[in-house]
């Protein structure tokens, strides 16, 4: 399977015959969706993890009427901000889970809004977090603030633990703009779930300071995917 980043959480995973499409948000400068994936031979399914316009992209809804076939799952909280139903979708909440003769997608909880998801196709666990991470703002939060974020946040983990043994791939928050102690969640999230491979993202463009976690996570007998523009191609990876 290849693994293809287009742009701040938004990932292509693409198999022999089909396509996963993840929060996407919009399309990498070669506009690799629109020119390559949208004709991706076999099954396209969309996910989209909850309606923050950095996560969803309601454009996707209008791809139905050039693919039928498009199978979508959605947070259950982006049907609460459609304007109008959209029967071709199934909506989940976290623990829930829907699945097809070739995928099974269960649904974990967030830290923000909506959901996260843990993804199996063809043998392989793919976690995509969504907006769940230790979202802690050291320099703006109070001590009781954190502590909350932070107990929260490590009984997701404990949930994500529960439910399966190994993650191939982590698709995960280090987003600088916590502050210094950025990695926290991203940390946490290795040293509770022992992903194999772990892709940065929500990391707004930010190149450096998202790879810059590629030692704590190697550290941790995690191989990192240091990810350095939108649209980057990773052949083999899962």
């Amino acid at each position: 399977m290849k693994l293809i980043y287009i742009s701040h959480s938004g990932f292509a995973i693409e198999g022999k015959d089909f396509a996963i499409l993840i929060d996407f948000y919009r399309d990498s400068p070669e506009e690799f969706v629109h020119r390559q994936l949208l004709s991706h031979p076999g099954q396209l399914y969309i996910l989209s993890s909850h309606s923050h316009p950095d996560h969803f992209n309601p454009e996707v809804l209008k791809w139905q009427k050039q693919r039928p076939d498009i199978r979508y799952i959605l947070a259950e909280e982006i049907r609460q901000s459609l304007p109008q139903p959209f029967p071709e979708a199934v909506f989940l909440r976290a623990g829930e889970r829907w699945q097809d003769q070739r995928l099974l997608v269960k649904a974990f909880g967030s830290t923000d809004i909506g959901i996260s998801f843990l993804i199996q196709i063809d043998g392989k666990n793919i976690f995509h977090a969504g907006d769940l991470n230790n979202w802690h703002w050291a320099e703006e939060s109070t001590p009781e603030e954190i502590e909350a974020a932070e107990r929260n946040y490590l009984q997701e983990l404990d949930s994500i633990a529960g439910e399966t043994e190994e993650i191939d791939l982590a698709l995960f928050p280090v987003d600088p703009r916590l502050g210094n102690d950025y990695t926290r969640g991203a940390r946490q999230f290795i040293d509770r779930i022992h992903p194999r491979q772990f892709a940065p993202m929500h990391f707004w463009r930010r190149y450096d300071q998202a790879n810059a976690f590629r030692e704590y996570a190697e550290k941790h007998g995690c191989q990192f995917i240091a990810i350095t523009r939108e649209g980057e191609i990773f052949e083999h990876i899962i």
